[in-house]
């Protein structure tokens, strides 16, 4: 059993929905201090609600993660708010599929912005409140598109996963004088309202390709953060655990169709 998190204070950005909603869940079933940090204030208000009710003290900020101004507002309003920073979860992202035929440099520039460039916004505002507590955690949703699959129409998405993995390598080193680590899930396929938007044949096909035969849940991405967040996982930093259901081991169809 780990550690318990009980009262520890945690930021979730992109937490209202999707895979930042189950993150969010799993922490707040462990009766943390959460801020989830979302575009929507309906959105956000709703998954307040929920976490509160799973047992967490909760609240909501509105953030637009390309903004460096106002994600560091955020951070340091939630700092305030819950009495400093223990865990920080960087899972704010987009994935627009268009073809690079198809792609302007705006729809690159702003999957970058969105998914890249605030990783290092978050982080950097976060570095201060690290120090002073002299320990923190970071635990990044990256994924396996980019830095190990590739899918038409993704190639901005991908690059910019990818980016999320080097840019935590460099990272573990310079939080480690904070003594915080910096790790990273990479989730397959999981089932999400963005998921779910690609259409029942996509759904279908991923999931056959995936030696589980099922897509994954939320809170298997939480479970993960959840883990690289305790103190068990403390000398653990600039690593990525996959969480896919096995979907990037089989070599051909043909394996896939032996099991």
């Amino acid at each position: 059993m780990l550690t318990s998190l009980k009262g520890r204070s945690v930021i979730v950005t992109g937490g209202s929905k999707g895979i930042g909603r189950g993150i969010a869940r799993c922490f707040a079933r462990a009766g943390v201090k959460l801020t989830i940090a979302a575009r929507h204030r309906a959105e956000i208000d709703d998954a307040v609600a929920e976490m509160n009710a799973l047992g967490a003290t909760a609240r909501g900020a509105i953030c637009d993660v390309t903004d460096y101004d106002s994600v560091r507002r955020m951070v340091d309003e939630a700092a305030a708010a819950q009495g400093g920073l223990d865990v920080l979860c960087v899972n704010a992202g987009i994935f627009p599929q268009v073809k690079m035929v198809d792609m302007s440099p705006e729809d690159w520039d702003h999957v970058m912005a969105t998914n890249l460039r605030s990783t290092f916004f978050t982080v950097k505002a976060a570095i201060p409140h690290f120090e002073k507590a002299g320990k923190g955690r970071v635990v990044v949703t990256s994924s396996i598109t980019g830095p190990v699959t590739g899918y038409p129409g993704w190639s901005h998405y991908g690059a910019s996963k990818a980016g999320q993995l080097g840019f935590i390598k460099t990272a573990a080193m310079e939080l480690a004088r904070y003594n915080t680590t910096i790790n990273a899930v990479m989730p397959g396929n999981i089932i999400t309202e963005g998921l779910q938007g690609l259409g029942e044949d996509y759904l279908k096909t991923m999931a056959n390709s995936i030696p589980l035969k099922r897509l994954g849940v939320v809170e298997d991405i939480g479970n993960a953060a959840l883990f690289f967040a305790s103190d068990e996982a403390g000398y653990i930093t600039g690593q990525q655990i996959v969480v896919d259901g096995g979907q990037i081991l089989p070599e051909s169809l043909e394996a896939l169709a032996s099991i």
